[in-house]
């Protein structure tokens, strides 16, 4: 008869461990407040998109607002529902995730190289 014990291994190993490095709403603002970021989200493509310390979002031809609740970053732009994200961050990369797992990606870059 065969042992569950080394398939139940094997099973825990290729889990994602997507929940266990999740960045605080803390970690989240502190990353991310005064900085900018560069990436793409699989859903709207790609964006650059400074998150000033008042909570304000700024693009190129945009703004919105930004905020943490829990441990997600909030978005709100115009009249769209305001959407949230769990946020991995690693140096300088950030992962948006979603229920489903991975929705996007990104740079921190300092301040606001773009002066929007």
């Amino acid at each position: 008869m065969l042992s569950l014990r080394p398939m139940l291994m094997l099973l825990a190993m290729a889990t994602p461990a997507v929940a266990q490095d999740m960045a605080s709403g803390a970690a989240i603002s502190a990353a991310i407040s005064g900085n900018t970021v560069q990436g793409s989200m699989s859903a709207s493509g790609a964006y650059t998109e400074f998150y000033a310390d008042d909570g304000t979002i700024k693009g190129k031809d945009y703004a919105g607002n930004w905020s943490i609740d829990g441990n997600k970053m909030c978005f709100a732009y115009g009249t769209d529902p305001t959407t949230c994200w769990a946020v991995q961050i690693s140096n300088d990369q950030v992962t948006w995730v979603g229920d489903g797992g991975p929705e996007g990606t990104g740079t921190i870059l300092a301040g606001n190289p773009n002066s929007f």
